[in-house]
């Protein structure tokens, strides 16, 4: 936790170095780990959408100025419908899922982007659930 918590000042520190912005809204993806199901979530900053059990709401977000496709870093407060205390409250970073994740068995929470004013910014496909996984024992490595 100690780790996370100094990565996270670091990046503030690069952050702000380089001239953070705020943007009115973030771009989300949930992941429900029991069914596989990937769902895109576009919210404004105070804007909360309930997935499964899940209430997620966007409370800022932020970007490189310089560069509003580069990292970007939202704060969210996420809560299950079993508790009363959020489950997750804090800045994820889109670069660094794992620097401060959602603690949760069925659900995975990350940050996509940034909603940035005035640029159309790519969207990111979702995996594609339909295409069957590779079949390791079917490539020919030359072994026999």
């Amino acid at each position: 936790m100690k780790l996370a918590v100094l990565g996270l000042v670091l990046w503030a520190g690069a952050a702000s170095a380089q001239g953070a912005a705020d943007a009115p809204g973030a771009r989300l993806r949930l992941l429900d780990k029991l069914t596989g199901q990937v769902t895109d979530l576009t919210l404004e900053n105070g804007q909360a959408q309930t997935v499964g059990k899940l209430t997620i709401q966007v409370d800022d977000c932020r970007y490189p100025a310089d560069n509003p496709t580069a990292d970007a870093s939202a704060h969210l407060t996420i809560r299950d419908a079993s508790q009363a205390e959020p489950m997750f409250k804090g800045w994820m970073v889109a670069s660094s899922p794992a620097l401060s994740a959602l603690d949760h068995p069925r659900y995975d929470v990350w940050v996509m982007r940034c909603d940035v004013p005035d640029r159309v910014l790519p969207d990111v496909p979702a995996p594609a659930e339909d295409q069957p996984a590779e079949d390791p024992a079917a490539t020919d490595d030359g072994n026999g």
